[in-house]
């Protein structure tokens, strides 16, 4: 009898040697290919040269992401007697028969939702544990013996729990049951996921893009997917988790990035005025101004074809005109259509006249140079970024247009007190960017993807969302946030107000509360603060038991620096990732207080590794990243560095619940008071 039959641990290993062969053979095969006898053109060529690469950066055996990290063995029906391997992509031997199953897979389905009330058929699911990328252990639950206790998985707890360096990973070997509907929810309907910290929301967000290639992929090829992120540091951080299973056709973008392609950012708002801007109302205010540059026909148009003269009289232009008008198209769209439409009238009088005209006729008048002219003076060509400029620059203009939204007082307030000279010189803010976006849709429509994540949605003003929702208008969305982590003055107060400003009030809303990342002990003393942040919104409820994850050190004034570098010092002791968090205003200092200290640290985004496991966050860029261990730097500096007392006890409950493992917080000046009460 061999090694092998006798121990269920070396079969397992040797079945996983055979499927990283079989991986390696599938991608062998494909880079083997010779495209030479079926590609009729270079164009061809070179299309189908880069989806053979793709498919090999697809097939990529990643050391560190183990290839299966469970098994199913069914008892009856369709999958009587049959095993199956679960992991991050399909992999099959040189039958065609598999080795791996695709965790997106129906058949996979029940690693994740199976339970003893309700086995799905499954006899026995075992997980698989893993030391640098060697399987080195296993767990098995019977779902159908009732003699077997139900216990919590070792193994799942320990994947939950394992020290974070590096960029974020996926969570396929864990996802929930609740995470599960979420993720493998239709491509046709739109969710928002309402999550506290450490709910695992992010990567929920992210599975269901994965789920949704995996299930209509032709037609997301087509119509594309994005993920949008707070900011450029977030999406460095998660930029390795699709492709890590297998996807590497997904676009990552920030909102300021989706609307500066019209005009360039180099300044920035008031809070007060960004407030404004950031407004549904602009969106009408934007609306009634490029509509205002239509002006009625004060004379008839008249062409001449040959001997003949055609004449359109000024009135019937200028029903044409309130006939476009009162459909509501773009204005682009519409004044493109205005030439056609006179060009028609004059077909018109032609066909009385006993003429035959056809449509290459009509095409010739459209393009009359007196056609033309009319059009120009009815219907003049808008540029978005112009007319921004003007409403945002001219008192009377955007008194005009603005009478009856916006107060005097929000009128004054996004005025520029002193107005460029022109686009290029302007300084635009990133709400001006949104606006510009909102006035380029109103003149010609935004093209739409088939699916857009968003995340940390919960910040985004109302035009930003519009601004999401035009690329979406005809695809679905995958809304992620937390009604409790709004740091900005325009933050969302409910998902019904967002999702109706981002054109999806049908979305479905679901809300997870089950913490996996921050411990218990953490996740409690941040909540001290929802009733004052987020009145009515549950508590999450972390599964983590951490005792001693917590700790708060009160020192003097001159201490503070030193009693930080002491407690990084001791946390870079442990295994895992360190963040250093601090309020912006502070981040300097802490940067020389370190260096001083001979302690090297990186910037938010700068991919931790294990000679490089310090990171020093100002609080504005906390959002969505997680550290093994957190320094929090004096909270009430966290709190104060925000335009108002609301928005500063939420930057701190964001600080308060980065830490996976456990948090030490050091200060000098008084702790807010929700804190402590």
């Amino acid at each position: 009898m061999s090694t092998t039959d006798s121990d269920p641990l070396a079969r397992e290993r040797a079945h996983l040697g055979a499927s990283r062969a079989a991986l390696r053979a599938m991608r062998e095969d494909v880079e083997a290919l010779d495209i030479r006898d079926v590609t009729a053109n270079w164009v061809n060529a070179a299309v189908l040269s880069r989806q053979i690469e793709e498919r090999v950066k697809a097939l990529a055996d990643l050391s560190h992401t183990p290839l299966f990290f469970g098994r199913l063995d069914y008892l009856h029906t369709t999958q009587e007697g049959q095993r199956f391997y679960i992991g991050r992509r399909h992999v099959h031997d040189a039958h065609g028969d598999p080795m791996v199953i695709d965790w997106r897979a129906p058949v996979s389905q029940p690693f994740y939702r199976a339970s003893r009330k309700d086995p799905q058929d499954v006899g026995l699911r075992r997980r698989f544990g893993y030391t640098g990328g060697e399987l080195t252990a296993y767990e098995d639950e019977h779902l159908t013996d009732p003699e077997e206790a139900d216990t919590t998985s070792r193994l799942l707890q320990a994947e939950i729990e394992r020290p974070r360096v590096g960029p974020m990973r996926d969570i396929v070997a864990t996802i929930q049951p609740e995470q599960d509907e979420i993720v493998r929810s239709g491509l046709s309907g739109s969710v928002c996921v309402q999550g506290g910290p450490g709910t695992g929301k992010t990567a929920v967000g992210l599975h269901r893009v994965a789920y949704l290639l995996y299930a209509h992929r032709e037609r997301l090829a087509r119509t594309g997917t994005l993920v949008i992120g707070p900011n450029r540091s977030f999406l460095r951080y998660i930029e390795q988790v699709l492709p890590a299973l297998g996807e590497l056709e997904v676009r990552q973008s920030t909102v300021d990035d989706l609307v500066g392609t019209h005009v360039e950012v180099r300044g920035a708002d008031e809070a007060a005025a960004a407030v404004v801007k950031g407004d549904a109302r602009m969106a009408e205010v934007l609306r009634r101004a490029v509509r205002s540059h239509v002006t009625p026909p004060v004379e008839p148009v008249v062409v001449v074809r040959g001997s003949r003269r055609w004449r359109v009289p000024a009135y019937e232009v200028e029903e044409i005109v309130r006939e476009l008008l009162a459909r509501d198209m773009r204005y682009g769209a519409a004044r493109e259509a205005l030439p056609r439409r006179i060009a028609h009238a004059v077909l018109v009088r032609m066909e009385e006249a006993g003429e035959a005209p056809d449509d290459r006729v009509q095409d010739a008048v459209a393009r009359n140079a007196a056609v033309k002219a009319a059009v120009k003076a009815v219907w003049p060509p808008v540029d978005p970024a112009k007319l921004v400029l003007r409403l945002l620059s001219d008192a009377e203009f955007l008194a005009e247009h603005a009478r009856g939204v916006l107060t005097e007082e929000e009128q004054k307030a996004i005025l520029w007190t002193r107005p460029p000279r022109g686009v290029r010189s302007a300084k635009w803010s990133p709400a001006d960017a949104v606006l510009v976006d909102e006035a380029a849709d109103l003149v010609e429509r935004t093209h739409s993807l088939g699916h857009v994540v968003l995340d940390e949605a919960q910040d985004l003003s109302p035009m930003q969302y519009r601004a999401v929702g035009r690329r979406c208008s005809t695809g679905s969305v995958t809304v992620l946030g937390d009604l409790a982590q709004g740091t900005t003055p325009w933050a969302t107060r409910s998902w019904t107000e967002a999702l109706g400003h981002l054109g999806k009030p049908d979305a479905v809303v679901e809300e997870l509360t089950a913490g996996f990342r921050v411990p218990r002990e953490v996740i409690a003393y941040a909540s001290r603060l929802l009733p004052h942040i987020a009145p009515g919104l549950a508590e999450v409820r972390s599964v983590r038991e951490n005792p001693g994850s917590l700790e708060v050190r009160a020192v003097g004034e001159a201490e503070r620096d030193p009693a930080v570098v002491t407690a990084c010092r001791e946390f870079l002791g442990r295994e895992g990732s360190v963040g250093l968090i601090a309020a912006d205003a502070r981040v300097p200092e802490l940067a020389r207080a370190l260096d001083g200290a001979g302690l090297g640290f990186l910037a938010p985004g700068e991919e931790t590794s294990a000679r490089a496991r310090l990171t020093l966050v100002p609080a504005s860029l906390a959002k969505g990243l997680e550290y093994d261990y957190v320094v929090l730097d004096e909270p009430a500096a966290v709190v104060g560095g925000e335009p108002d007392e609301r928005t500063g006890l939420r930057r701190l409950y964001v600080a308060l619940t980065r830490a996976v493992s456990g948090l030490t917080l050091v200060h000098a000046a008084p702790l807010p008071a929700h804190l402590t009460a």
